[in-house]
């Protein structure tokens, strides 16, 4: 391995560290979710253990990032995104920013399977604007229950008990942009009335 494959790869925990901690995920969190031992990966963030497309790959997947910007690899200035599209329990999740930072943008399209009588909402740290683009969405807000068509919007803080999907059993395609708290899109989806809404 010639000197500058060395340091590229050198590069590679500290940058993993970095995306890591960018997303408040722990250690021990992303071995749960990659299915890499938690040993392995500390050894990875230090230096001690060379990285492997074996194990890049889950670590790129896990962290909505492409292997060239874990291996720091230079852009080429073509300023197409190629989407890498990651699907889970009946969602598409496409990532429409290159870098990680403090905004990230999806595409999301959710399938009929993640449609709920009785929802278990969720809350974490952020920021979150969802644009609706195609189907009816279901977005249950802490007491609210609304139900968002194409054209509608809404923001909220994401450490209020939160969760969506749809609102029929037709797919529904959305936009949403994730950020830390502050970074706000000024707009609000309105409150269904309660003949509208979802039956439970």
């Amino acid at each position: 391995m010639d000197e500058e494959t060395q340091s590229t790869m050198a590069a590679v925990g500290p940058r993993l560290k970095g995306l890591r901690t960018q997303r408040s995920l722990s250690l021990t969190a992303l071995a749960e979710a990659t299915g890499i031992s938690l040993s392995t990966l500390s050894r990875l963030e230090s230096g001690q253990r060379r990285p492997t497309l074996e194990l890049l790959l889950p670590l790129a997947r896990e962290l909505r990032v492409d292997i060239g910007q874990l291996i720091g690899a230079p852009q080429t200035g073509d300023p197409r995104l190629h989407l890498q599209p990651v699907t889970r329990h009946g969602m598409t999740m496409l990532p429409l920013t290159r870098r990680a930072g403090s905004l990230q943008a999806y595409k999301l399209i959710i399938s009929p399977k993640m449609r709920s009588p009785d929802p278990e909402q969720a809350s974490h740290e952020g920021y979150e604007w969802i644009y609706v683009l195609d189907g009816r969405l279901r977005l249950v807000l802490g007491d609210n229950d609304l139900i968002m068509g194409p054209g509608e919007a809404a923001e909220f803080d994401t450490r209020t008990p939160h969760w969506f999907g749809n609102a029929d059993e037709h797919p529904v395609e959305i936009l949403s942009l994730l950020g830390h708290q502050g970074e706000r899109a000024h707009l609000r989806a309105r409150t269904v009335p309660p003949t509208e809404r979802t039956p439970n």
